[in-house]
């Protein structure tokens, strides 16, 4: 009931979710001094809501309520189980926050509404009715497009932020339609944040153009056979019951039964004493007092434990000071390490950084550490420097005067980089943690400036710390150079002085926990939270685990491989030579140009700047169509890389204290999400070859354990069906078909019973090249084929497959226009090359139609490699390596059945339950002695 609101009466209604993580977003984290409460949303909602009682003192607004949603579960979820099932999980430090808001917003003497079973949208929704029907105004103060069905005839909408008014101009701004048929769009459109299904491949703007053309949805639908475009009009027909769904889904419930009415929405002036008593509290000094002085009462008294610089404009936040490195504090007994720690206690987090005798964390020693509790409050532990001397280049072995001793400084640290109720922060954390699992110190839990950043802003730029250091930071860190030396005369940071290596590294520690504060709240902002905290973060400590396993090789094979390669490598040259009809140096690509393009007159040869013949692969591959010399000496070339590449440097590697290869993989060395091995790459092992494959015998295992190889079967392949939407391949895979045997009876109309093994090598081809956006030119190099007889091959391939290419295009469509591509999981690809013209246009569009097929691969296998661990704990086996599609184990001979079943489930799951892909992910599992036996 209405009541006495009426004509002339103005309500305003707040969505209280928007103002909260608008609060949390745009300010650093904060806590209570006195028990390490967070409190940072809850200073920017008390800012955000005086700023509006100040702002609408004296106008007209009669009646204001601020509405929240209350649990998770609603009656959307009863229709449909996996709506907003996408959701990023809440921030845990917000978690605690959210009932203070509710008494924040009583505090100010402001209606607070929610309700269980609804969202706050359908409480905004059903108010609004109420009180346009009671003939007055209303304005919802939230920019979320849900709330846009309900503008006009008396209701608007206004950005506070952008202080923007929203009409039902502004909503066919955005929806091409007008209000009373932005839910028809939506069904269409569907919503990926709240998992409304809508029609596959409509967006909004095509769903505004169908509705404007039929009317209404349901007169769409009922005339979808009249659809023109195929594959528009087959959506329609057959994602009908689809389509409906996600109208329900997205109607808001106007006639909700309400357990108040408006008239209890009636604008109230704060009782002081309420107010004053909240912000206390709170312990917000800045905004007591400012309040204070507006109401005319007097602030009351609260210590004054608000850090020097307080910003009053932002709440209780303090203006991070200049990074000053002549300020750090080098710490040189227990009793200030204590002091170091109990601040990190206080504060519920803490930077980390670690110094070393080297980049190799399975090798190198620990030299010091340092700290970072606040901006510009930093500091560095020297352990294990050497004292200066005039015995040598390097100075005297032993430690310099004045450090902890390792140990006791670890026994002081552990506690405190072990406490579950204390983040550790790093830069790069994987190499800090395997450092000081090396010291027996398991630190946990961690967050990562450089994984945050490569979360938010992957093909941008560089995630370095000296790199986001000058574009976010305006700062140029000390280069390590400075310190080190470079050449022959470079120096372990264990021979730096201890007051040089203060400022240097307690920097690092301050840089980071200012990049930490700057990115944690810009995560959600660009909608990364989900990638972040469930792909990113918790993969750390699962490589590290698998890095310090390493792999067990043998030596001696690989040195028995590498005399036959040579033997092999002077076959080659033989023939070479024998092509060529003279003796030159096959390695040098000087000569070989001479041979190719002078002596033998072949056609493509091209100078460099000095002057010299190109004979670069590309060269070769092109050539190797033509003429069999340059196919050798790609063989040849081959040969040579697996030799000094793996057979020799591989025996380097091997590490003395355990007997096995430690690789590294980079969590953000790519753009798409594939992870990157290095020290050494075991992930381009070639396998096409013989050789290649050969490799992988020197990688064995452990008397009475055997190797366990699971690799996803065609992965992106499967991904292409199911983003693409093809039919004829979702099909396929469901049915267990041979993918490629399948694809070349199509293309080339050849019964599966008459296909050859070279007719179904052309297709395999062709269906990976074209995840990679693969050109008539390039075909003809891999298949060694002439360029038209493979630019036909992908004429015929789109003809049979049309849905591929429009999913192509469509891919670089929305690469231009929004300067980036998505993977199902969410994980943004930025594209900002894609308008770029010349060679530079070709490779950005293969890289964006790839990147979000590759990208959800790799998201896949790290979601399986995260789930993993905890999958096989009670099993006597290790997970040792990952290689794009395929995992590798070593496990006792006994479990061996038992971890390919486990494994095997938690691959074959691993999108589920945020993706529901069309086709089956299935997993090939082998096992051996060696690693060529398993895979």
């Amino acid at each position: 009931m209405a009541g006495n609101f009426g004509k002339g009466c103005h309500l305003h209604l707040i969505d209280g979710s928007a103002f909260i993580f608008r609060a949390y977003h745009a300010l650093p984290p904060l806590t209570r001094k006195s028990d390490g409460l967070p409190i940072g949303a809850v200073s920017g909602f008390c800012n955000m809501l005086q700023r509006y009682v100040e702002g609408n003192a004296g106008g007209d607004v009669t009646h204001v309520a601020v509405i929240f949603d209350k649990g998770s579960h609603t009656f959307r979820n009863d229709l449909y189980d996996l709506y907003k099932a996408n959701r990023e999980a809440m921030p845990e430090d917000l978690r605690p926050q959210i009932p203070l808001t509710r008494r924040a917003t009583e505090a100010f003497n402001i209606a607070c509404k929610e309700i269980e079973g609804f969202e706050a949208d359908d409480i905004m929704a059903t108010l609004a009715v109420q009180a346009r029907e009671a003939g007055g105004r209303v304005t919802i103060l939230s920019s979320d497009k849900d709330l846009m069905q309900l503008v006009g005839d008396g209701v608007e909408m206004l950005d506070p932020m952008k202080n923007k008014r929203i009409d039902r101009d502004g909503v066919w701004e955005k929806f091409g339609v007008g209000p009373e048929r932005v839910v028809d769009v939506q069904a269409l459109a569907g919503d990926s944040v709240d998992n409304v299904p809508g029609a596959p491949g409509i967006g909004i703007k095509t769903a505004a153009l169908l509705i404007n053309e039929f009317g209404t949805l349901e007169e769409l639908l009922d005339r979808a056979s009249e659809i023109k475009q195929p594959k528009r009009r087959e959506t329609l027909i057959e994602k009908r019951d689809q389509i409906e769904l996600s109208k329900k889904l997205v109607q808001l419930d106007c006639d909700m039964d309400l357990p108040f009415s408006l008239d209890d929405l009636e604008v109230r002036d704060p009782v002081a004493d309420d107010l004053m008593g909240f912000l206390a509290e709170m312990e917000f000094r800045t905004l007591t007092k400012r309040i204070s002085e507006s109401l005319g009462v007097e602030a009351p008294v609260i210590p004054d434990t608000t850090p020097e610089g307080a910003n009053p404009s932002t709440g209780d936040a303090p203006e991070a000071p200049p990074i000053d490195p002549s300020k750090y504090e080098c710490v040189r007994d227990v009793a200030a390490l204590e002091r170091w720690v109990a601040k990190a206690h206080e504060r519920g987090w803490v930077a980390v950084d670690t110094e070393t005798t080297g980049l190799n964390e399975m090798a190198c020693d620990l030299v010091g550490i340092s700290l970072c509790v606040e901006a510009g409050e930093a500091c560095y532990v020297p352990l294990t420097h050497r004292a200066a001397g005039t015995d040598d280049l390097f100075g005297s072995d032993d430690l310099a005067e004045g450090q902890i001793g390792l140990n006791e400084a670890l026994d002081v640290l552990r506690p405190m980089l072990e406490d579950p109720a204390i983040m550790k922060i790093g830069q790069n954390m994987k190499y800090d943690a395997k450092i000081f699992a090396r010291y027996g110190v398991q630190v946990a839990p961690i967050d990562d400036t450089m994984l945050m950043s490569y979360a938010m802003n992957a093909g941008l730029h560089g995630h370095g710390m000296d790199a986001l250091a000058e574009r976010y930071l305006s700062h140029t860190p000390i280069p390590i150079k400075t310190l080190l030396g470079t050449g022959k005369s470079q120096i372990t940071f264990d021979r730096v002085p201890i007051d040089e290596a203060v400022k240097y590294a307690a920097e690092d520690a301050d840089i980071t926990l200012r990049l930490w504060q700057l990115f944690k709240p810009q995560l959600h902002q660009a909608r990364v939270t989900r990638v972040y905290e469930g792909l990113e973060r918790p993969l750390v400590p699962v490589l590290a685990q698998m890095e310090m396993h390493g792999i067990h090789v043998d030596r001696d094979v690989l040195s028995r491989m590498s005399n036959a390669f040579a033997q092999k490598m002077a076959g080659l040259e033989s023939e070479i030579h024998e092509l060529a009809g003279q003796s030159f140096n096959v390695g040098s690509p000087a000569q070989l140009g001479e041979i190719l393009f002078e002596t033998m007159g072949l056609e493509g040869g091209k100078r460099g700047k000095n002057g010299k013949y190109s004979t670069g692969a590309d060269i070769l591959e092109d050539l190797a169509t033509e003429h069999e010399l340059p196919r050798r000496v790609l063989d040849w070339r081959q040969l040579s890389k697996l030799k000094s590449t793996y057979t020799d440097a591989l025996q380097e590697h091997i590490n003395a204290e355990t007997g096995r290869v430690h690789t590294s993989y980079s969590i953000a060395g790519a753009n798409t999400g594939r992870l990157a091995s290095t020290d050494p790459n075991l992930q381009n092992i070639p396998i096409r070859t013989e050789e290649g494959r050969r490799i992988r015998e020197a990688f064995v295992a452990e008397p009475g354990k055997v190797l366990v190889a699971l690799d996803y079967s065609q992965i992106e392949l499967r991904i292409l069906a199911h983003m693409a939407n093809i039919d004829a391949l979702k099909q396929a895979f469901r049915d267990g078909l041979d993918i490629h045997a399948m694809t070349a009876s199509e293309m080339f109309n050849v019964p599966l019973d008459e296909m050859t093994p070279d007719v179904r090598r052309q297709a395999k081809a062709i269906n990976f090249g074209v995840i990679y956006g693969i050109s008539g030119f390039g075909l003809a190099r891999n298949l060694r084929i002439p360029r038209s007889e493979a630019q036909g091959f992908i004429d015929r391939y789109f003809e049979r497959f049309p849905g591929i290419k429009a999913y192509m295009d469509d891919t670089v469509a929305f690469a231009k226009e929004h300067k980036r591509v998505e993977t199902l999981f969410g994980r943004v690809i930025h594209t900002p090359e894609i308008a770029a013209s010349g060679p530079r246009a070709g490779f950005a569009k293969r890289a964006a139609i790839n990147a979000p097929i590759q990208g959800t691969a790799a998201d896949i296998i790290r979601r399986a490699m995260v789930r993993m661990p905890e999958a096989i704990a009670n099993l006597p086996a290790k997970m040792l390596l990952q290689v794009h599609d395929e995992l590798l184990f070593e496990v006792e001979e006994s479990a061996t059945d038992e971890l390919i079943g486990v494994a095997k489930n938690v691959m074959e799951k691993a999108s589920e339950p945020v993706v529901k892909l069309d086709v089956p992910l299935v997993v090939d599992a082998g096992q051996g002695a060696n690693w060529a036996e398993a895979h």
